[in-house]
């Protein structure tokens, strides 16, 4: 590589999506939002059409070794009707597109295609096409999803204010710890080839579905418009609760301030991480995968997210010039930064 050449590393995932589409200006009036959110808003009369795509490799975004099939296919489609709700939709359709290498069979994909049909009869959605080619090597999964909203119902990344409360759905940290749980074993398992090894998941159970069997918050969403609250800025917690919470800020032009004894925490995920020997909220702020929702409501609905069943309020968004920070327990300001997973 010449010295005028730029090593993809240096730009990151999102730097590298920012660098190629900067001079690709939207030319219909359709378009809406293109890059720069967790799906393109699209409109057509009265709907608002709202589509997310996310390509998932093997050996990069999962393992076979321990991640079954009907598991891979229900998360690989899971996590595209995150996107969908993050952005206050409803997701309707998905397309499957995959690349498949010789070691796989007939019965192997139709394992894979049966947790895509169970995540679609859960949440509503409908299989409606898709590609498939030959792969030189490994599993390649492809899914692109259709929501819809009502228009002006949309919500993005970019309309945090001054003064708006940080919510954020469940409990974070417990995806993380199910794939370290995970990797451990099977590290352990090669030790143990032709034993009768058996990995030490007992006890460990949602950790481990956590990880291998994500929801999407639909439930968030419903309770959000039952107590009448839009959020102001909303998008999942796919990459880390910090990484998120620095692009909302980003899109917002706010700071933030985030109390480290509001963050939750499941107290699975601090066992696992006392055993492992982590610091407990560096994998609940960076570990990712946790595809709870991160959004923001005004002041004026305190009360009503408060009370919330599906979600809890964890800081404010403060003027720009004062910066992104975490509070800890003892009342020192530390520097909140991007540390979750990161594609180069």
């Amino acid at each position: 590589m010449s010295n005028t050449e730029t090593e993809i590393s240096q730009l990151g995932e999102f730097g590298l999506i920012d660098h190629l589409t900067k001079d690709a200006p939207s030319k219909n009036e359709s378009t809406i939002k293109a890059v720069g959110d967790d799906a393109a808003v699209l409109r057509y009369g009265d709907k608002e059409t709202l589509v997310t795509t996310d390509l998932l490799l093997e050996g990069i975004h999962f393992d076979l070794t321990y991640c079954p099939l009907k598991h891979l296919g229900y998360k690989a489609a899971v996590v595209n009707f995150s996107d969908i709700y993050a952005m206050n939709g409803t997701p309707r359709q998905i397309t499957v597109s995959l690349g498949v290498s010789k070691r796989f069979t007939v019965e192997h994909i139709e394992e894979l295609y049966a947790g895509i049909k169970l995540a679609c009869s859960i949440y509503g959605v409908d299989l409606v096409g898709g590609d498939t080619s030959a792969s030189v090597t490994g599993l390649l999964i492809s899914i692109t999803c259709i929501g819809e909203a009502e228009r002006g119902e949309v919500v993005y990344r970019s309309g945090a204010r001054d003064t708006d409360l940080i919510c954020v759905s469940g409990d974070l940290g417990a995806a993380y710890m199910g794939l370290q749980l995970l990797e451990r074993e099977r590290v352990v398992s090669k030790d143990h080839q032709g034993d009768d090894f058996h990995p030490a998941f007992e006890g460990r159970e949602y950790l481990l579905e956590r990880q291998l069997k994500p929801e999407a918050r639909r439930d968030v969403i419903e309770e959000l418009r039952s107590i009448g609250v839009k959020p102001t800025a909303m998008m999942d917690v796919s990459d880390g609760l910090s990484s998120e919470l620095l692009h909302i800020c980003k899109e917002s032009g706010v700071g933030c301030r985030v109390y480290e004894e509001r963050i939750p925490i499941d107290y699975q995920t601090a066992v696992m991480a006392e055993e492992f020997g982590m610091n407990l909220v560096t994998a609940a702020l960076n570990g990712g995968e946790d595809y709870e929702l991160l959004f923001t409501v005004t002041l004026a609905d305190h009360e009503k997210v408060a009370a919330m069943k599906t979600a809890r309020i964890i800081g404010r968004i403060t003027k720009p010039e004062l910066g992104s920070y975490l509070e800890s327990r003892d009342g020192n300001e530390l520097p909140i930064r991007a540390q979750g997973w990161t594609a180069f």
